[in-house]
């Protein structure tokens, strides 16, 4: 499993959101409270950010423990923005491919995380990944299960789909394909976050014209902290936050 977080908003020290708080980001790689899988997130961290009139975000990723990454610290410090997105992991197998396995994930103005794991990977998604081109399969970022449910959500963002049903459609082939797996997906682009609570928690904070944080947990004890219910579609920006209840699929 993994943590991760999504900010929207004035500009900010990125370590004022994933590093300051009591109960930070940062802090979740080692001690998260609500983890309902694994206890840390060891396995890598990454954060993607974006620059005022730039749509392609910048990002740092790492294999190591964040807490291990001095650079990180630095960065966190002087790097300033209105829109970024973050994780922490906890790898459900080891691998080699180092922190190109390390969320966030990127195509051109997005970003992607996915806390949770696929069930009878990689077979189960097998019929799901036959389906896609071969040069989609041939330019995964990773060998994970992860990976590969970015490159299902960008298929169905290229065929047409917006982005909300793209990553909701997604979770349902999954979840048939898969029963039991565990989906909380995150996906921004610099303006709107969409994001899945799919078998573990998922919380907001919003500040109506002000900020929205969507995370995989709350940072503080702050009561304007909203937990999303299980099997849910929310859809953020700063102005508001949307919820659509997601329908179990058919066995």
């Amino acid at each position: 499993m993994c943590r991760h977080l999504a900010y929207l908003g004035p500009p900010v020290a990125l370590g004022e959101v994933l590093m300051a708080p009591e109960f930070s980001l940062v802090r979740q790689s080692w001690a998260p409270r609500r983890q309902r899988n694994g206890t840390v997130n060891a396995d890598g961290f990454g954060v993607g950010w974006y620059a005022p009139g730039d749509p392609v975000p910048g990002r740092y990723r790492r294999a190591v423990p964040v807490w291990g990454d001095e650079t990180f610290g630095e960065l966190a410090r002087v790097v300033r923005s209105g829109a970024f997105l973050a994780a922490v992991r906890d790898a459900t197998e080891s691998g080699a491919d180092g922190e190109a396995a390390a969320a966030p994930f990127k195509a051109g103005p997005l970003l992607f995380s996915h806390n949770g794991a696929v069930l009878g990977w990689p077979g189960s998604l097998a019929p799901l990944a036959s389906a896609l081109p071969a040069s989609v399969l041939l330019s995964l970022d990773a060998r994970s299960d992860s990976a590969l449910l970015w490159a299902l959500i960008r298929h169905r963002a290229e065929e047409g789909d917006d982005l909300p049903q793209a990553v909701a459609d997604t979770v349902s082939d999954v979840a048939r394909s898969a029963p039991g797996s565990r989906l909380n997906l995150l996906v921004g682009d610099g303006k709107t976050v969409v994001a899945t609570a799919w078998g573990d928690s998922l919380w907001y904070l919003h500040r109506p014209g002000l900020r929205t944080v969507v995370a995989s947990e709350p940072y503080d004890d702050d009561p304007a902290w909203h937990e999303v219910p299980d099997r849910t579609l929310l859809v953020a920006t700063v102005d508001e936050v949307l919820t659509t209840p997601l329908k179990e699929p058919p066995r």
